[in-house]
């Protein structure tokens, strides 16, 4: 099967190759069809869904994968004890054939508050993170993932299973 995915990001490449091992993945850089840093659960989504839609028409391809990851407040439960909301990074993959679609989430990780700050006066997640750290994409690297948990989780690790939920459709026959 032939696999686009619609990004030139090489970790948004890798995350899908680990869900279809067997196949041929391609990158193909497409328009999210939203801002830059996208903000909140449903434009992040929005995002996965639009590259995904994109990649597929790019060439003869199987399958568009769309891989999309943002900034979304988290209220917190009465029952948490936490007060006001956070912000979390939140993650989003979409596949299509075309006729039917797959979604999913992948992890959610807190925003330290330095950091939380900083995106939500406007900045994207990226570049702080280049800052903050003192490297030069992060976000081709171990990501913010990778960063929060010291390792333990990088970006292609939480992209990975945000596109084997929204692959779900395409892996199982129980739908």
């Amino acid at each position: 099967m032939r696999i686009a995915v619609g990004s030139g990001n090489p970790v948004k490449r890798d995350a899908t190759v680990r869900v279809f091992p067997d196949d041929d993945v391609f990158a193909e850089p497409v328009a999210s069809g939203v801002g830059e840093q996208p903000m909140g659960r449903e434009e992040t989504r929005r995002g996965a869904r639009n590259r995904a839609e994109a990649a597929l028409g790019t060439d003869a391809y199987d399958l568009g994968v769309g891989i999309e990851g943002g900034v979304a407040d988290v209220e917190p439960s009465a029952a948490s004890g936490d007060e006001g909301a956070e912000l979390y990074l939140v993650m989003w993959a979409a596949v299509t054939d075309g006729d039917r679609w797959g979604v999913g989430a992948g992890p959610s990780l807190p925003l330290p508050t330095s950091i939380a700050l900083r995106v939500g006066n406007g900045e994207e997640l990226g570049p702080v993170m280049d800052d903050v750290l003192g490297e030069s994409n992060v976000a081709e690297n171990q990501g913010a993932a990778g960063a929060f948990t010291g390792g333990k989780l990088t970006r292609t690790d939480a992209l990975d299973a945000a596109v084997a939920a929204a692959a779900s459709p395409f892996l199982s026959d129980l739908y």
